[in-house]
């Protein structure tokens, strides 16, 4: 069995854990989420498929409390924050979503409680991901990295295709700053990266974004500076100071279309053309399918 596989069912409480492993290695080994929902069958998402435990064991709120507890290791307090936004990252840089009941505090988030649901996300590493598009992203002949955005719907491949353009750039010598705000780009845990992102590359994890880059670029001087699913004013504003630094950024955003990301929150920098690259992906026929790649002038540089 894969060792990021193991460690994932090393978590789930025997009751779900064994009967998993009924399964055909083949679809536990490529399986992409596990989903756990109160007196429903256990289902397993593997390379697309939807698989259900049809043996009368269905989920109990019981299972789903020890569940969350050995995911969280028994320390609501250390994940607080981030049970408040309805997910957890786990060692690995695996994401666990997260629904029952909302109690709130000074009328925002606070906790869920009372689980109704749990969904495992497979955080992996694919090396050569990236191989479609990292000629649009980097310049060799120039020495050149440009300013990309990757734009997609949910699970289409954007963290696994940036993890590996973090891991080439890093190997073609560029020093790559990475502000993992959710752990899920590294998956680090207790300092250590869960995959092979290069020597070159420096990770700063669980730091938000938009203070994330200032100190990037303050400290450790990067040619690049890669995160994950920007959308904030303060974001934008991030993004600014480093092209104000000469240094160059790659980052996601949720989205189908060029309106979908000129009409969001960064849709400033969309229309200065901050962004040199944009890549859409889709997940037909695969999760990771490049369906267009854009090319703008950088009208911001400078601005």
């Amino acid at each position: 069995m894969d060792k990021n596989t193991e460690k994932i069912l090393r978590k789930l409480p025997s009751s779900v854990n064994e009967r998993i492993e009924t399964l055909p290695e083949s679809i536990v080994d490529r399986f992409e989420e596990i989903r756990l929902k109160t007196f429903q069958d256990t289902l397993i998402i593997s390379e697309g498929r939807e698989i259900s435990l049809h043996d009368g064991k269905a989920v109990t709120p019981d299972v789903l409390d020890e569940t969350l507890n050995r995911l969280l290791d028994y320390s609501y307090y250390a994940y607080e924050d981030e049970l408040s936004k309805g997910y957890i990252t786990i060692e690995g840089g695996h994401r666990v979503g997260i629904c029952g009941r909302v109690t709130l505090r000074d009328g925002k988030v606070h906790l869920i409680k009372e689980i109704s649901s749990l969904n495992i996300r497979r955080s992996r590493q694919i090396i050569g991901a990236s191989r479609n598009v990292i000629s649009s992203v980097c310049d060799d002949k120039k020495n050149l990295i440009k300013n990309t955005l990757i734009i997609s719907p949910p699970k289409c491949g954007k963290t696994t295709i940036l993890r590996d353009l973090a891991r080439s750039l890093s190997y073609k010598g560029y020093r790559v700053g990475i502000c993992d705000e959710r752990s899920e780009i590294a998956g680090s845990y207790n300092g250590e990266t869960s995959y092979d992102l290069g020597k070159r590359t420096d990770i700063l994890d669980g730091c938000p974004k938009a203070e994330g880059i200032l100190m990037l670029i303050r400290s450790m001087s990067p040619d690049v500076i890669i995160t994950d699913e920007i959308g904030k004013s303060e974001d934008v504003s991030a993004i600014e100071a480093a092209l104000c630094a000469g240094v160059k950024t790659i980052t996601t955003i949720h989205g189908s279309s060029y309106e979908d990301v000129e009409n969001s929150a960064i849709g400033k920098l969309i229309r200065n053309h901050v962004f040199e690259t944009l890549i859409f992906l889709s997940a037909t026929p695969t999760t990771g399918t490049v369906k267009r790649i854009m090319k703008l002038s950088n009208l911001g540089k400078g601005a």
